[in-house]
């Protein structure tokens, strides 16, 4: 996800001089994106050394471990904002890394494909597995161990005492309100521990 419409739609989730931690980082331009547009500060989290070494070329603050090893290393409410774009569907345990999210960020911003927006759905009643600009992939080639809807997001947060601040769907880089569910290629949910 590096349409700059949709890193934009993300930012504005993040309050401008936010302490940030951006989990499955990639090659750190969201991070850079905002240290440069928003003043924030912080760290991304990537095990990928192509990307590590991509983080370090921008000027971005990079740890390279393994998200399923948990993050130990921080304590509760060490960040004001935690990010896992795109980075959900690949953890092997995603709603213990949901509940870490948590417990390190004051806020937790998720966003991951959308397997319920329609034209999934329509492959699916054909008979075969997407393949979108959203999850690019064969099923026998991709990289994703799961597949969720905004609906199973929702259902995960209830399940995990988690508040929803806002939640909606992007489609071509636009925030979609209405039947993101079934009209966004993308879920986005921000997000706190409930008291």
């Amino acid at each position: 996800m590096t349409e700059k419409a949709t890193m934009q739609a993300l930012a504005r989730l993040v309050p401008e001089g936010s302490r940030v931690l951006d989990l499955g980082c990639g090659d750190g331009s969201m991070l850079d994106y905002l240290q440069r547009e928003r003043g924030c500060s912080g760290y991304g989290i990537e095990i990928s050394d192509a990307n590590v070494l991509a983080c370090v070329r921008r000027g971005v603050n990079v740890i390279q471990l393994n998200l399923d090893e948990g993050l130990a290393m921080f304590g509760d409410a060490s960040f004001d904002v935690v990010l896992q774009i795109d980075t959900l569907q690949h953890l092997r345990n995603a709603e213990v890394m949901l509940r870490e999210t948590a417990r390190v960020g004051r806020t937790g911003i998720v966003a991951f494909p959308n397997f319920a927006h329609w034209p999934n759905r329509l492959s699916v009643l054909r008979g075969r597995m997407p393949v979108t600009r959203r999850l690019p992939y064969q099923w026998y080639d991709t990289p994703n161990i799961r597949v969720g809807t905004y609906k199973d997001f929702e259902a995960l947060a209830t399940k995990n005492r988690l508040r929803i601040l806002d939640s909606f769907g992007l489609q071509e880089g636009q925030a979609v309100r209405f039947l993101p569910n079934a009209r966004a290629g993308t879920a986005v949910f921000h997000f706190e521990r409930s008291a």
